[in-house]
């Protein structure tokens, strides 16, 4: 099957968005895909806000993009937006990172206000850097996340199934995006 990389755009450590993220990861390795975890909390800050293009944890993430087949990219919503931890890291990638690729957007957060964070702040920058397929995403409350003390996680029901879908959506369309040429 697909080879996907699994950005975990949250600073935090108890993350809900991570623990969210890693509970669809192993949806997606039953479905028989390779998933390859990336937490950009792990990468150092001064290489991501010094834009250390050769630092490298850059590197790294950077050739982790190249090889996957698919990407889904989890953020919190911060006022109204993405992550400032995956701004800085989408940066540094090169701008044509995505070009032929299957992308599916997810994001949490605290009210329904920040529901279109996707479609308004994320979805354009992923369309900018040539994602050759953008799933529809998902926005799910943190209210509807909870994280048990075993470390397993709980979602309500109604998130659960739209989140089942919407990955599944994605897992069929990973091997169907045509490799697009950068246009430039």
């Amino acid at each position: 099957m697909a080879s996907v990389l699994s950005i975990s755009g949250s600073p935090s450590v108890s993350s809900r968005t991570a623990k969210l993220l890693r509970h669809l990861d192993a949806r997606l390795i039953a479905q028989g895909h390779e998933v390859i975890p990336l937490d950009i909390r792990t990468i150092p800050a001064e290489a991501l806000l010094g834009a250390d293009f050769r630092h490298p944890a850059i590197v790294e993430a950077t050739e982790l993009v190249a090889r996957a087949d698919g990407v889904v990219i989890a953020t919190p919503v911060y006022k109204a937006a993405y992550s400032g931890a995956l701004k800085a890291l989408l940066d540094l990638l090169p701008q044509y990172a995505l070009t032929g690729k299957t992308v599916l957007p997810l994001a949490t957060g605290g009210s329904v206000a920040h529901v279109l964070a996707i479609d308004y702040a994320l979805r354009p920058v992923l369309s900018s850097m040539g994602a050759g397929h953008i799933v529809q995403g998902w926005f799910t409350l943190d209210k509807d996340i909870t994280a048990e003390e075993d470390g397993s996680l709980t979602v309500a029901p109604g998130a659960a199934e739209a989140l089942t879908q919407v990955v599944d959506q994605f897992s069929a369309a990973l091997g169907r995006t045509p490799l697009l040429a950068a246009a430039v």
